[in-house]
């Protein structure tokens, strides 16, 4: 029994660490182009920097890739046990199925065991340092914010719009300044042209041929009273990096606290009930379940692939991969209805982040059984 366990054990192991090796890279990769390549295109950004940004992203890939490389390699060993007949080998020498499953489920435990410390201590952590390091990026070069066609609501009480963009050259400037109780718009700076300039703390918005317009205060939403403002043939408008440094430090989601952090706020939100306190307590919640949960998908999603593997008799490693697709998705989907459902306290979704495991370890357990017994 010794030399099956090792047997499979190790068969189990390096196809595992293949799988999350295979992914990670490719949800990293993902995750650079997608954060950082505008970027990237825009300025020299520093290779340390980059590399330090790979590094924080690895552990949130982790959370999603272990799991997905774990079932991927459970349905591509098993269904070549399946598919060579090895598992009726093992099964007419009177081996049960438990029994040959033994090594993957300690495997499983292991897994389990790593997510759960990477989901409650790492991953927190290195989305923070991910975030600061963004911050590093679009903060050394702030030229880089302004892009052609493009929305820019980086700035605190700001939101810009600019039409084209050739170097630090602006074409068709909107400038939307609004209230930071509500924020609804203030007054629209509109010019035709502008040149972008930076110095220790204020990005320097040079603009030509511009037109102001006021928004009634009471009534800001009301086009009846907007007046006409000033018209500038040239002026500078300073915008402060201080604010936006602090934005983006300041704002911190619940994914990216310690739990002791999640803990605290939930105390604070129970001792100051009201509308939006309880939003926020249902999400804190959520996040500190989810964390958990999504730790045993490990387990939960082998329960599903093992009866699958074996059932399907398949040894192709497209087939394989194509049900480990199959299964992710159908759990991440779940989980993903859940974290959508955290600011909606009616539904408890404290609790229903925990229906993807409830359902897959039943069902799986189902069907496990049921192999075992033919």
């Amino acid at each position: 029994m010794k030399l099956l366990d090792r047997y499979i054990g190790r068969e189990m192991l390096f196809t595992t660490l293949f799988g999350v090796s295979v992914m990670t890279f490719v949800l990293v990769l993902g995750n650079l182009f997608k954060q950082l390549l505008d970027v990237m295109i825009n300025q020299a950004v520093p290779l340390d920097l980059i590399l330090s940004f790979v590094a924080y992203i690895i552990p949130f890939s982790l959370t999603y890739t272990i799991p997905w490389g774990f079932v991927t390699a459970v349905l591509l060993v098993f269904g070549k046990l399946s598919g060579e007949n090895e598992l009726v080998a093992m099964r007419s020498s009177g081996i049960s199925t438990t029994r040959i499953c033994v090594p993957l489920f300690a495997l499983a435990l292991v897994c389990v065991a790593i997510c759960l410390w990477i989901n409650l201590d790492v991953a927190p952590r290195a989305q923070d340092n991910a975030k600061n390091a963004m911050v590093r990026v679009a903060t050394q070069d702030p030229l880089s914010l302004f892009e052609s066609d493009h929305i820019i609501d980086e700035f605190p009480d700001k939101k810009i719009y600019v039409e084209d963009k050739h170097g630090a050259e602006l074409d068709n400037i909107l400038v939307y300044e609004l209230d930071p109780k509500d924020a609804s718009v203030q007054r629209v700076l509109y010019a035709k042209r502008g040149e972008l300039r930076t110095s220790d703390d204020a990005v320097k918005l040079h603009i030509f041929n511009a037109q102001v317009e006021q928004h009634d205060p009471d009534a800001p939403g009301d086009l009846k009273k907007i007046q006409e403002g000033i018209t500038m043939q040239e002026s500078v408008f300073s915008i402060p990096l201080d604010k936006l440094i602090a934005r983006y430090r300041g704002l911190r989601v619940p994914s990216r606290k310690s739990l002791p952090e999640l803990w605290n706020d939930v105390a604070d939100y129970k001792a100051h009930p009201g509308t939006e306190n309880d939003k926020r307590l249902a999400s804190t919640l959520t996040e500190i379940n989810k964390r958990f949960s999504f730790s045993l998908a490990s387990f939960a999603l082998a329960l599903i692939a093992v009866p699958l593997a074996i059932t399907a008799h398949r040894k192709e490693t497209s087939i394989g991969f194509l049900f480990s697709i199959i299964v992710a998705f159908g759990y991440f989907f779940f989980i993903q209805l859940g974290t959508m459902a955290q600011n909606n306290p009616k539904l408890h979704p404290e609790l229903l982040i925990w229906l993807p495991d409830i359902v897959f370890i039943l069902f799986g357990s189902a069907l496990f059984w049921r192999l075992s017994r033919q």
